[in-house]
């Protein structure tokens, strides 16, 4: 079964892919959650005229994802943290702080697409984190965890 996805689906595809699937989960989970619909022949067109109409729009946001990842490759994004006497944080550091105090610098990204290196951030320190700023522009991201 062959459908048309109308958001980004981890492990599937990206918005207006045509991607095919088994039936079951086209209709039981794609469809109802709207994530997809039925890649028909006129909806085929439609995707195809479409994704021409927005061609010129994605190469702005694209150079713009592209410049975005540069500025921040340079950087180094401090996070503030409660520390214990020990060194030790208070919980764990997340992707949606990295996500905060990226946007306390000036840049916009979504939490959903940043992907930490480390399991779990429980202590001071320099670590990475993956970033995808657009379908296909991924940076890395160097930050440090300090004493809040």
């Amino acid at each position: 079964m062959e459908v048309i996805l109308k958001q980004d689906v981890k492990n599937l595809g990206y918005k207006d892919d045509v991607v095919k699937v088994r039936p079951g989960y086209g209709r039981n989970f794609l469809i109802p959650k709207n994530l997809a619909e039925i890649a028909t022949v006129s909806s085929k067109k439609v995707l195809s005229e479409t994704v021409k109409q927005r061609a010129f729009k994605e190469q702005k946001i694209k150079a713009a994802a592209e410049t975005t990842a540069a500025k921040l490759k340079d950087m180094i994004v401090k996070v503030g943290a409660k520390v214990g006497e020990s060194g030790k944080i208070f919980g764990s550091v997340t992707s949606v702080q990295l996500a905060d105090a990226i946007k306390k610098l000036g840049y916009e990204v979504d939490r959903k697409n940043i992907t930490l290196n480390e399991d779990s951030i429980k202590s001071v320190g320099t670590y990475t984190a993956d970033i995808r700023f657009h379908k296909e522009v991924t940076g890395t991201v160097t930050f440090e965890v300090v004493q809040e």
